[in-house]
């Protein structure tokens, strides 16, 4: 019976994606969804990673994976490569900078384009690889030195396939634009160029969506809070489906790397014409709300507004004011500062409503680097999250919620930011954690974000508060745009969605134009966007089912047709939002590596963040880096992983690593090309102890952070695999409830112009100046 079973399936082709792995084997990334198929190296010289492909199972492999034999390439999307050139007996070689395209190119006689040994270029594939052939291509770009400044962005762009070159017709298309508001773009609009709205950003911020003022107001009989939150207008330049659009679309995001931004829109646009500067007339989408002392938004409307940003703030100076009133920063900005105190008092009293709702909100350190004029890392720094950060992050956050409501009061279709519950798999490894470090507070088969923030609450006082927080935010699910509305689970919101950034994502721009579509009685249409890309793809395959299936409802074929092009946008949105993490992060990986390779051979004090069966994470106390100890390197015993308690132990001595354990650590190697760094262990927190009592070196110890994962796992199941290592041989809560929609008075009673739109009821993410992404 088994027999056949297992002959039928060995005939079976499945279709799938390869995965490749640096180490030379891959694996087939199903269609279906179903478990991973092992491929060995001599099968993996045919093909290349991303080639989509149609494969036979042929065996189980001695790790007892299903081992399988490519039948069939049925596209294979990768057209150019980067890497290095370099010449081996007279053969000019590509060796891939991304390590998981397993095999160099071969570049003839002729097709170098004069590039130079060791120069970072961009190959084009002209010929495929085949069992007893290499690929083979053409240098089509020089891009220089490896060393050169800013290359690493460079090659990440392209390593990534992140859009950074407008098209001509978008370029053409912005230069026609004028350089400033014209008389005729404020027809129509409220009038809020005497209202003192003022935007509060980073330092180094160069486009400013979001301007905010807020004055006392009564809300029925008691005291409250008038709140406006003015978002820049970018609907209004960027028209539906023209040049700009279209490669706004391509995009989807900015990309924010040290030095340097791979904007969204073109510069005229996000840096000028669109950017809520100061002292200049802007076009602007306004939220304006009524809000309770106990922070519940009694109502609010949407309208096009004209405003003239009153004055630009730091997040640093907004502290300093609202810290010290009669301080030089204070002094300063003397006649802003009653309007920062009223924004501080509806900030608390918005906060005050999130802990109500019990909304998570986890104190995590975030890292800076800072970069000198040659690109070169001069220190990683915390960035301070002040309330500077959490006042404007309450006012996003509140006309976020009310644009959702918005939409959904108006039966209109749009893109949702759903933030599932999480997995029943991730909740029982966090309940296995918890036991293990002694937290007596767990949570439920079906748990509120109450539950986890009580546990946050519970454990901030602890040495290992941060590691425990950062297990709790790993166990969250990743938030998607969607059209369904499956509420956000974190942020504890019936109905969530991202109004208040359209200059850097285009989900944001399209809710722009469906609230507008909304304000002038008329139903918005998507307009034909590009066939939806490989990020796209990958990304419904493997995220999409992991949310709630929505309510089924009878639907016509239009209204059915509509739905699939938001889900489409939707998941190319969200996959390309990773795309932009993952190329984030490879450039800062490669600026510590770079950074650490000064410090070959040094000790320092670090913590354990990541626990696998194949090491440990420790990140470095003084420094904010990561790198692996290896299993090899824990001493010649036999350590099995656990993964309910992400603990490696050894089986003879009972020696122990877990998420928090103290170590001296030296570094020991740093791969810049695998983005790896490796430590070895010098002595544990105690040993370090008694040689400082000793008085012998003493450790660095500072302030803990959550440094970046270097190291590509053995496989794309090695964290949850349980298994062993030999060390001396080397083997391996209630959600929010929206307002009503209760009519309030006119802007015009308050001396704001009058209003054009219908009243109506009830983050601003990282990767732009600390925001975080929600």
């Amino acid at each position: 019976m088994d027999q056949r079973t297992n002959s039928r399936n060995s005939l079976k082709e499945i279709e799938g994606t390869v995965q490749g792995h640096r180490d030379g084997h891959g694996f087939i990334i199903r269609d279906d969804g179903e478990a991973d198929i092992f491929i060995p190296a001599n099968e993996m010289r045919a093909v290349l990673h991303k080639d989509h492909v149609r494969v036979t199972i042929v065996r189980q492999d001695r790790r007892g994976r299903p081992e399988g034999h490519i039948v069939e390439i049925i596209d294979r999307p990768t057209k150019t490569l980067i890497g290095r050139l370099l010449q081996e007996s007279g053969v000019w070689l590509v060796a891939p900078e991304d390590k998981r395209y397993g095999q160099d190119v071969l570049v003839p006689q002729g097709a170098t384009s004069q590039a130079k040994t060791g120069q970072v270029v961009v190959v084009e594939l002209t010929e495929a690889p085949a069992l007893f052939g290499q690929p083979v291509g053409r240098i089509v770009e020089v891009l220089g030195e490896v060393d050169d400044p800013g290359m690493e962005i460079e090659i990440a762009v392209r390593k990534y396939g992140v859009p950074h070159v407008f098209s001509e017709a978008c370029l053409a298309a912005a230069k026609a634009l004028p350089e400033k508001v014209m008389a005729k773009d404020r027809k129509g609009r409220v009038d809020l160029r005497d209202v003192p709205l003022c935007t509060i950003d980073g330092e180094d911020a160069r486009d400013f969506d979001d301007a905010v003022y807020c004055e006392p107001a009564k809300v029925g009989r008691a005291k409250g809070w008038r709140l406006l939150v003015a978002i820049a207008d970018v609907s209004h330049y960027v028209q539906n489906g023209n040049a700009i659009d279209i490669d706004a679309y391509d995009r989807a995001t900015s990309v924010y790397f040290p030095r340097r931004v791979i904007p969204m829109l073109p510069e005229k646009l996000s840096n000028g014409l669109c950017s809520l500067n100061p002292d200049v007339d802007r076009l602007c989408m306004v939220c304006d709300m009524l809000v309770t002392a106990k922070g519940e938004v009694h109502a609010y409307q949407f309208y096009p507004g004209v405003m003239h940003s009153h004055a630009r703030f730091t997040y640093t100076e907004v502290a300093a004011i609202l810290s010290n009133t009669r301080g030089p920063e204070a002094t300063q900005r003397k006649a802003r500062v009653p309007d920062l105190l009223n924004l501080h008092g509806v900030f608390r009293a918005l906060l005050e409503a999130r802990n109500t709702r019990g909304a998570v909100d986890f104190d995590t350190v975030e890292t800076q680097i800072v970069c000198d004029e040659n690109g070169r890392i001069e220190k990683i720094v915390p960035r301070t999250r002040n309330d500077a950060h959490r006042l404007i992050e309450e006012c996003m956050l509140a006309a976020n919620v009310c644009a959702a409501d918005f939409i959904e009061q108006n039966g209109r279709t749009a893109l949702f930011r759903v933030h599932d519950k999480p997995s029943a798999e991730k909740i029982d490894l966090l309940r296995g954690y918890l036991r293990a470090v002694g937290v007596n507070l767990s949570v439920s088969d079906t748990p509120s974000p109450a539950e986890f923030q009580a546990i946050a609450d519970a454990t901030k006082d602890r040495p290992d508060a941060q590691q425990i927080h950062t297990m709790l935010l790993r166990t969250m699910m990743q938030a998607m745009y969607m059209p369904d509305n499956g509420g956000h689970f974190g942020l504890a919101f019936s109905a969530y969605t991202h109004f208040t950034s359209p200059i850097r994502r285009y989900p944001d721009l399209l809710v722009h134009r469906v609230i507008k579509s909304i304000l002038n009685d008329a139903k918005y249409k998507l307009p034909k966007l590009p066939e939806p890309g490989e990020a796209q793809a990958k990304l419904a395959k493997r995220l999409a089912s992991r949310v709630g299936e929505p309510q089924i409802q009878p639907r016509s074929r239009a209204v059915m047709a509509e739905l699939q092009a938001w889900e489409a946008a939707g998941l190319h949105c969200s996959a390309n939002e990773r795309r932009a993490d993952e190329a984030s992060r490879d450039v800062e990986a490669w600026l510590k590596c770079k950074y650490m390779r000064d410090y070959l051979g040094e000790e320092f004090a670090g913590t354990v963040t990541a626990v696998t069966s194949f090491g440990i994470f420790v990140t470095l106390d003084a420094m904010y880096v990561e790198g692996l100890v290896h299993i090899t390197e824990l001493g010649g015993d036999y350590f099995k992983f656990d993964e309910q308690r992400q603990e490696l132990r050894g089986e003879r001595t009972g020696v122990s690593y877990t998420i928090g354990t103290r170590l001296q650590v030296q570094v020991s190697r740093v791969d810049l090309d695998g983005r790896k760094i490796d430590f070895r262990i010098v002595q544990d927190e105690q040993e370090a102890l008694n040689t400082r009592n000793r008085g012998g070196k003493r450790a660095a110890f500072a302030p803990r952070g959550e440094g970046d994962r270097t190291h590509e796992e053995p496989t794309p199941r090695a964290r949850k695999d349980k298994g062993r290592g030999y060390g001396g041989a080397g083997a391996g809560g209630a959600k929010a409830k929206p307002a009503s929609g209760k009519s309030w008075q006119d802007p015009a009673a308050a001396g704001f112009g009058a209003v054009r739109g219908k009243p109506h009821a009830e983050d601003k993410p990282a990767g732009k100046s600390g925001r975080r992404r929600r």
